[in-house]
């Protein structure tokens, strides 16, 4: 009789290793956990019916204690393998996390079933994407902003030290200062402006304005400088355009948006403003009669200090439009760029209608 337990003993075993082993290749988590839980009752379940019927017919209580050990040990050593195979899936993960708090930011976990598992590394490789292009953004912000500095502190150092020498005129270079101060004190701005964007600490009062207005005063302010580059400027709205807005931060994206055109506009071109009121948000799209917009320059314009010509960026430090998309994306508005069919570009934005 202790050798038919010894048997059953074995068997039981037997079983309980062979069903961790499919539970292993079970496709989630979830599900090998599960199975698990009913391999743990199923297996001391049919240990003690099968001993309780063995002890009836040979009276040994010594067959039970031995089946009973062995199913426990079999749902024991099944929940060991599956603990093992989960901690094995645990450990690339867990490698990559800490090189990439180790500074490592090529650092990824390679993306191997369970199902859970897979989706977990699958998002830790995203995130760690992220964080790299964020560094790279910010090592080229610092980058681009060193040079858009340097430009004009060392014209302003050039023409001071021609005053100290004698070699020219304070009046002869009073207006150049102005106007490099007036260039370094808009860069600021720009900067000072784009961290409260990414830092979320950009406060917008909203309360209900008409784009019309907004549009014709920044048409308005333009005109100078378009008819001096005998560029037409032309506003089409339809109808009553009523939006919930921080007026000043509009303006701001219409003025960046026109100046762009602006600059990319040929003599005797045209640039309209056409507002397109929706039922929940209203359209504005700021359209030129240039030359219309590259592959690359679609993809890229609204990224900080990117430049499509570099010789004709005029006087601008690339920060324009990324404070337009910033302050757009902050109203819970979208903007985008486009070529239009009959030529020339279109960059159009919405905005929650009021």
């Amino acid at each position: 009789m202790i050798a038919f337990a010894l048997v059953v003993a074995a068997a039981t075993l037997a079983g309980g290793l062979a069903g961790g082993a499919l539970l292993r290749r079970l496709p989630t988590l979830r599900l090998q956990l599960a199975g698990l839980a009913l391999l743990a009752v199923l297996l001391p379940l049919a240990a003690v019916v099968l001993s309780g019927v063995v002890m009836f017919e040979s009276g040994h209580d010594l067959t039970v204690l031995a089946v009973a050990a062995a199913s426990a040990t079999a749902a024991f050593a099944a929940a060991l393998a599956v603990g093992r195979e989960i901690a094995r899936g645990i450990e690339p993960l867990r490698r990559a996390a800490s090189a990439l708090a180790g500074g490592d930011l090529t650092a990824r976990a390679p993306e191997q079933p369970p199902r859970e598992l897979a989706t977990l590394a699958a998002d830790f490789n995203a995130m760690a994407e992220r964080l790299g292009e964020l560094f790279d953004a910010r090592r080229n912000l610092v980058a681009w902003a060193s040079h858009d500095l340097r430009t004009p502190l060392a014209s302003m150092q050039a023409m001071l030290e021609a005053l100290e020498d004698g070699l020219a005129e304070p009046e002869q270079y009073l207006p150049a200062l102005r106007e490099q101060v007036r260039a370094l004190g808009l860069l600021v701005d720009d900067l000072f402006e784009l961290a409260r964007i990414d830092s979320g600490v950009l406060v917008l009062e909203l309360r209900e304005a008409e784009l019309g207005e907004l549009v014709e005063g920044c048409l308005l302010g333009l005109e100078p400088e378009a008819r001096s580059r005998r560029v037409r400027l032309a506003a089409e709205i339809d109808g009553g355009a009523s939006v919930r807005c921080a007026p000043e931060k509009i303006e701001r994206v219409l003025y960046n948006l026109l100046a762009n055109a602006l600059r990319h506009t040929p003599s005797d071109g045209s640039i309209a403003v056409r507002v397109e009121p929706g039922a929940e948000e209203v359209r504005v799209s700021v359209e030129d009669s240039g030359d219309g917009l590259e592959p690359e320059a679609a993809a890229h314009m609204f990224e900080r200090f990117w430049r499509g010509d570099p010789a004709r960026r005029g006087g601008g430090a690339g920060l324009g439009l990324a404070i337009a998309r910033g302050l757009v994306e902050a109203h819970g508005g979208r903007i985008w760029a486009e070529n239009r069919d009959g030529g020339g570009a279109r960059v159009s934005f919405t905005l929650p209608a009021a």
